[in-house]
């Protein structure tokens, strides 16, 4: 048997950890692995660098683009397929906004959000009108799930502990964290009490929690929100969050085109309680990307967690070995084994089995599961070393502004006009 894993990157990232290198907690080699060093030991298996373009289902064939070696394209037959593309967060209709209200759902998207962030901070400490120098010190989140109570939390600490020594002009500590929810709490998918807790802790830390708040605006220099009562606010800030809503990978659209059915409004394509394709036994998905269904139809509530997509990958593979062997696999079962979250040091909440946990033992908790799941023995060591190290020290080692290529080539290319306007003249 021979597995080709095609991905897009070269490397696996640990995405639960994605906001701390997004808020300089940790360095982006420490929560990724590169896929070949994965799975160096694993003979049958080999790593294709490409993009998936489409599937054509009844030749049972992939089509790839973006080749490293400058293909424009090829297709890769198989025998049986396995995607798990994921999924991105949803801005509802309003894709514009994310120029200015940045997504993390990707390594790249958290280096982006971590150099905002500490810019804005140095945009302060040289801002002189004190509007602007407020707005500079205004950050927003949208979205009171796990991703937007941990962004919210680690932004704050960021202001009013981390860097509050650092600048000579500006306080950072009068920073304002606005996390907008349009529920009626944080962490819905957590018990009320759990909710509360975590809302208060946030508060603690200086957070203004907007429950029943909607984002009807996003642009370069302000968040517009909608009220309870029915009021547009403009809330004037330069750094703004986006982590609400949920929106399936393109993956799901071209599998529903290949199959002749359509993806749900979330845009997740359905699959069986075995988590095959319908129609195409031999096509599995799984993670955010599908809509699991039970053999009657109905649908199998599952959360977008990645605990999920976790069980959903080891049950493929188990389904895969069997049918090798000639036997059948019951369908799949998702084991409930509690949700986590942390809000900020020594603050967090889990709910294990009905048991509630709070405070520190909850965050113990989440930074050994988190260490658990981490992928590589180096990479464990190295996080659980700069956890210890932020701890004793409240510092955060990752805080660099590192501009991307496009961004860093603008100054090059003006510089570029410059002195041949000046060899012209």
């Amino acid at each position: 048997m021979e597995v080709v894993l095609v991905d897009r990157q070269n490397f696996h990232l640990f995405q639960p950890l994605a906001y701390q290198v997004a808020t300089g907690a940790l360095s982006p080699a420490e929560i990724t692995a590169p896929l070949r060093a994965v799975l160096k030991r694993q003979q049958n298996a080999r790593v294709v660098l490409a993009e998936v373009a489409g599937f054509d289902l009844e030749e049972r064939t992939v089509l790839l683009e973006r080749l490293p070696n400058g293909e424009a394209a090829r297709t890769l037959p198989y025998d049986t397929l396995v995607v798990a593309g994921g999924s991105r967060y949803s801005y509802f209709g309003n894709d514009a906004w994310q120029a200015d209200a940045p997504e993390l759902k990707s390594l790249e998207g958290a280096l982006d959000i971590r150099n905002r962030i500490l810019r804005a901070f140095e945009a302060a400490e040289l801002e002189e009108d004190p509007d602007r120098r407020r707005a500079w010190l205004t950050f927003v989140v949208v979205g009171a799930g796990p991703t937007g109570v941990e962004m919210a939390g680690q932004i704050a600490e960021l202001g009013r502990d981390t860097v509050a020594k650092d600048f000579r002009s500006v306080d950072t500590r009068a920073s304002r964290v606005l996390l907008v929810e349009a529920a009626d709490r944080v962490l819905t998918a957590f018990p009320h009490s759990l909710s509360h807790k975590a809302e208060r802790a946030l508060e603690r830390l200086g957070v203004d929690v907007l429950l029943g708040h909607t984002v009807v605006d996003v642009d370069e220099g302000a968040v517009s929100v909608r009220t309870p009562a029915g009021a547009v606010e403009r809330v004037e800030a330069r750094t703004a969050v986006w982590a609400a809503g949920v929106r399936a990978s393109e993956l799901a659209a071209a599998l529903a085109r290949g199959a002749g059915i359509e993806v749900d409004r979330a845009g997740r394509v359905p699959v069986g309680p075995d988590l095959t394709l319908p129609g195409h036994p031999e096509v599995l998905a799984l993670g955010d990307m599908v809509a699991v269904h039970a053999a009657d139809g109905a649908p199998v509530p599952l959360p977008g967690l990645a605990p999920v997509a976790i069980q959903e990958g080891r049950y493929a593979a188990r389904l895969i070995r069997e049918r090798l062997r000639g036997r059948s696999t019951a369908p799949f079962r998702y084991v409930d084994k509690g949700n986590l979250a942390t809000i900020g040091r020594s603050k967090a909440v889990a709910d294990i089995k009905g048991l509630h946990v709070a405070g520190f033992p909850a965050w113990a908790l989440w930074l050994g599961v988190h260490l658990f799941y981490l992928i590589g023995f180096q990479n464990r060591l190295l996080v659980l070393l700069r956890w210890t190290i932020s701890f004793l020290t409240h510092g955060r080692g990752a805080r660099l502004i590192v501009p991307s290529a496009a961004a860093a080539a603008a100054p090059e290319q003006a510089a570029g006009e410059v002195r041949t306007t000046a060899s012209v003249r």
